[in-house]
């Protein structure tokens, strides 16, 4: 057998097609077994791309159910996406622009046809882009919010709700985007602060009108709708005037003083104006008050008061004639500059109003109380857990939910009205014609529901809810949701509601809320900030020439061009920055930590590339050293290196550890423990030790036999705690290993992850390796600190050797000589004195480098204050800590025990190094 690996790593030449291998052999759908797991996808938009957002999200949930599949789980990642209302509407409309057509021109029905030509061309680019995330997704079962199934299930809810006056028609504040003319959810709406103006406006008092009320607000056109003056309570300047009346300047109203605590008394003048019609806050004193609600806008946020002279006018228009009036009228006290968040909408960017309108709602407080109570009860559990305390702050607090949005595009409300504007709700236009009765004339309400509706039965209605399907009864409840903090409101506590109410079962046992993902200087990324990194172009690459132009554009920030730029010239000649899928996922997992923002630095993925190519070149020295060799598969005896122990023993513990991490859901960890075995421990050292065995022509064939096999073994099971973080590079190599390693199957995905065998950790072979690696690493160090040639082998002396460090020299020397690079190494006999040395310790043994014309006994000074220093630092930490009553009084036995070992191997550290540098100075004065 030759080694298939090419010379070199390059992912563009093995992803896609392993892939596309995957899918069309069907590797994705799940196997029949007796535990079931499955994840819901968060669906994305149907109009969306991949962001770094989606990659990193992707990235943790392929990641279980790569684990679970692996553990011999019925795994199911139920994808699908998302129909996005107003954003598709959007994108459709802007296309029919182009040719001089309006959705009106076509009319509702032809423009829904349109919509769904659309998303036959044009609606799957984030799932293509999915498959290079490499996700492990059963394609047959990809379900859309507006596909039959989803949008039968959708109607049921609604009506079923509504027989249970669960949902409702009212009229309240919503808020209001008055270029897409319809209401939108606070996820839709983007505030930033923008500089503005204060007006200080003087309201005159009905019974004196030489006497004002001052109010400050950065909107005056409102005041047209004002229905009170509010004052504290307590706020002794304005209790005399609670219950008198002002003259409502430029209009023939007369408004009430009144007192709610919901005034600030130190902001302003301690007086605000009510306007319930137009401010969400002023909504609520107004129903406390009982007092007049009025609109004066239109769906275009014009003026709507036809006997006003105001009538028709743009708002800004009319502010600008408003304030002039005041001005005019002396009412006008002064005007400052101010900075205020302007609310405007994601997809319009026009300024959000808040505005009067009849709307669709559902009356979540009796929904709530379920959903508070199954994580109170731990029947659904956070990760981590704080983020329950944000769920249960809305919840407690919670509001009736505006479900209608008054587009075209969506689950049209199931609702009918008669010539009276009666209502019935029902699943037909004839299910509505026999509620009515034969004379009503019935025309369907124009709205449709608001997106996060249909998103709330995702975990059941992509199961095929309200069918009993097998599915539902195998995958429901779900084990785990995987999505951000920023829609726990949106999204999450809706899901249990609704999964509560009409299944009787929490819709998922845990929610792992993940960080957002930000710059590595923690802005987050958008356009205009030119900081967006596209994750495909960091996976296939970007040429230099694109990125010169996404730099010139202003789509990308100079500085992060700049970074790209240079790992391009360093690491890639062909000029294009290609890192990979796997060098992307596995730099999203080590930044998987349970913190709220996750910075991210091109450097990393450019670290993790490296790593996957040491990965590549350890396999290639694997596959040419074991390739047509009997590495165990035939049962014959073998015999194993303290090398073969070590790393055997060490492979056990990282099993043990990755499992346990993967469990808790510490992908950071599980990507550093990873990290550190395969870079610092199989390939920086027992690969490199291999060499002594396989190169020794007197090995017996036991040696090389138990050699080669430990080879290909570890690396075979290492590459399965890999796959489910690096799925492609790891298929790559395990097809290459896996008859070697006497494995079957045809590909790593349907392997078994590892499972720990603790029988086999040889602790004995655990010691005597961390002694020959601090012996080696000491010597090393010390090179390294005084400059001295890696290449010159230098004569080594043990101090202060036990007899355990004797038998490990005699067993050891030839390990020794060869990777330390040492000319000899002995023991320092009983009784001689101790030559002039540079000096490395290891635990009560010192490692001598004599002193010669190659050691700068100034410079061996300068190290070992360091090391003393450090020393120092040690004892004074563990000398706080146990002496510390609360520590000692309330810390376990064994850990006092530990300390207590620390701060005597910290003592006898700092009493050694102490002797040595007395000894340099002596030497130096020589």
């Amino acid at each position: 057998m030759t080694n298939a690996l090419d010379n070199q790593y390059q992912p563009s030449k093995i992803e896609q097609a392993i892939y596309q291998r995957w899918e069309s052999n069907n590797n994705f759908a799940a196997r029949e077994a007796e535990n079931a797991y499955c994840i819901m996808i968060p669906p994305p938009n149907v109009t969306g791309s991949l962001h770094m957002g989606h990659a990193f999200q992707d990235t943790i949930m392929d990641l279980l159910t790569r684990y679970h599949r692996m553990k011999g789980d019925q795994t199911l990642w139920q994808v699908g996406t998302d129909h996005a209302g107003i954003a598709t509407q959007m994108v459709v409309e802007r296309r029919l622009a182009a040719d001089g057509i309006s959705r009106h021109d076509l009319g509702r029905e032809k423009f829904i046809d349109k919509v769904w030509e659309w998303k036959a061309e044009s609606g799957g680019t984030i799932t293509k882009q999915l498959r290079r995330m490499g996700a492990a997704i059963d394609w047959s079962r990809e379900r859309f919010t507006m596909d039959d199934g989803l949008s039968a299930a959708v109607q049921e809810v609604f009506i079923k709700l509504y027989q249970e006056d669960l949902i409702y028609r009212g009229k309240r504040l919503v808020n209001w985007d008055p270029v897409l003319h319809t209401a939108v959810s606070d996820l839709e709406v983007e505030s930033a602060e923008e500089n503005g103006h204060l007006w200080h406006l003087r309201y005159p008092l009905s019974d004196a009108p030489d006497q004002f009320l001052i109010v400050a607000t950065t909107r005056p056109e409102t005041m047209l709708g004002d229905s009170a003056v509010a004052v504290h309570p307590e706020d002794e300047r304005y209790q005399h005037l609670i219950g008198k009346t002002i003259d409502l300047p430029l209009t023939s109203r007369r408004i009430p003083v009144i007192a709610d605590e919901y005034v600030d008394p130190e902001f302003g003048s301690g007086c605000v104006k009510i306007t319930p019609a137009h401010d969400f806050n002023d909504y609520d004193v107004g129903k406390r008050h009982d007092l007049e609600i009025i609109n004066i806008l239109d769906k275009n946020a014009a003026i709507d008061l036809p006997n006003s002279p105001y009538h028709g006018l743009d708002r800004y228009v009319a502010r600008k004639k408003i304030v002039a009036d005041f001005e005019v009228a002396g009412l006008l006290e002064r005007i400052d500059d101010h900075k205020l968040m302007v609310p405007r909408g994601d997809r319009s960017g026009s300024v959000i109003e808040p505005y009067l309108t009849d709307q669709w709602y559902v009356r979540v407080e009796p929904l709530a109380k379920e959903a508070i109570k199954v994580v109170e009860d731990g029947d659904i559990k956070f990760v981590p857990e704080n983020w329950q305390n944000t769920y249960f702050e809305w919840m407690r607090n919670i509001e009736d939910w505006c479900i209608s949005r008054q587009i075209w595009w969506g689950h049209r409300v199931p609702a009918w009205y008669d010539q009276h504007d009666n209502i019935y709700v029902a699943a037909s236009l004839e299910e509505a014609q026999q509620q009515a009765g034969p004379q009503a004339e019935l025309r369907q309400d124009t709205d449709v529901l608001d997106t996060w509706f249909s998103s709330a039965l995702w975990p059941f209605s992509t199961l095929g809810w309200p069918d009993n399907t097998p599915e539902l009864d195998k995958y429901y409840p779900t084990n785990v949701l995987v999505t951000g903090f920023d829609i726990i409101f949106f999204w999450v506590a809706r899901m249990v509601m609704f999964g509560l109410k009409f299944t009787g079962k929490v819709p998922f046992k845990e929610v792992y809320i993940h960080g957002l993902v930000r710059d590595q200087e923690g802005q987050k990324m958008s356009k205009s900030k030119g900081n967006v990194l596209d994750p495909i172009d960091l996976i296939d690459g970007i040429d230099l020439e694109t990125l010169v132009a996404k730099r010139t554009h202003g789509l990308m920030q100079p500085k992060m061009a700049a970074k790209i730029e240079k790992a391009t010239r360093k690491q890639f000649p062909d000029g294009i920055a290609a890192f990979g899928t796997d060098a992307l996922r596995f730099t999203f997992a080590s930044q998987a930590t349970l913190g709220r923002d996750i910075r991210f630095d091109l450097a990393r993925v450019e670290g993790y590339r490296n790593f996957c190519n040491k990965l590549w070149n350890a396999s290639r020295y694997v596959l040419m050293n074991t390739s047509e060799h009997d590495c165990g598969q035939s049962g014959d005896e073998y015999e194993l290196s303290l090398a073969d122990r070590w790393i055997i023993s060490r492979l056990q513990q990282v099993e043990q550890d990755v499992t346990a991490k993967l469990e808790s859901y510490r992908f950071d960890q599980v990507a550093q423990s990873l990290y550190s075995f395969v870079w610092d421990e199989y390939c920086s050292w027992y690969v490199e030790l291999t060499k002594t065995v396989l190169n020794d022509g007197n090995a017996s064939a036991e040696q090389l036999r138990g050699t080669r096999r430990t080879l290909v073994r570890v690396l075979e099971t290492t590459l399965r705690l890999l796959h489910p973080i690096m799925p492609f590079i790891s298929e790559e190599i395990w097809q290459q290993v896996k008859t070697l390693a006497a494995c079957k199957g045809e590909t790593i995905m349907d392997c078994d992850f590892p499972v720990a065998d603790i029988s086999k950790v040889d602790q004995a072979a655990l010691d005597e390796m961390h002694w020959v690696q601090a012996v080696i690493t000491g010597v090393r160090n010390v090179r390294g600190e005084m400059n001295i040639s890696p290449s010159k082998a230098l004569p080594i002396l043990l101090e202060g050797a036990d007899q355990n460090a004797v038998d490990y020299l005699q067993r050891n020397r030839g390990y020794l000589t060869k990777f330390g690079r040492f000319e000899s190494i002995d023991i320092l006999p009983q009784g001689e004195s101790t030559p002039e040395s540079a000096t490395a310790l290891v635990d009560e043994m010192r490692v001598l480098i004599p002193l010669g014309s190659f050691i700068d006994a100034a410079a061996e000074i300068k190290r070992l204050t360091k090391d003393l220093e450090k020393a120092e630092r040690d004892i004074a930490g563990v000398k706080g800590r146990l002496s510390n009553s609360a520590f000692v009084d309330k810390a376990p036995e064994a850990v006092i025990a530990k300390a207590k070992k620390q701060l005597a191997d910290a003592e006898s550290a700092k009493r050694l190094l102490l002797e040595q540098i007395d000894r340099m100075q002596q030497f130096l004065t020589t």
